[in-house]
């Protein structure tokens, strides 16, 4: 029963679409390279804001990975 536990992400991660996963894969990028700043907040740059402004719009999941950003501000 354990193995069918273990198994079932892997097999969500299989059948979600290509470009779903890149998009994903992406946005936590993203926030990692904004992480890896050398402060104690990180300050979001321009191009970050932009990214987060466009990803909404083709993908709609994108809340989802979000661990810095807030969805609110997004959506504002």
């Amino acid at each position: 029963m354990g193995f069918l536990l273990i198994d079932v992400p892997a097999l969500f991660a299989f059948v979600r679409n290509r470009s779903e996963l890149a998009l994903e894969n992406l946005a936590l990028q993203q926030q990692l390279a904004v992480l890896e700043m050398n402060s104690k907040r990180p300050r979001l740059r321009k191009r970050d804001r932009i990214f987060w402004i466009f990803l909404p719009r083709i993908w709609s999941n994108w809340r989802s990975v979000l661990g810095i950003v807030q969805p609110d501000t997004v959506v504002r």
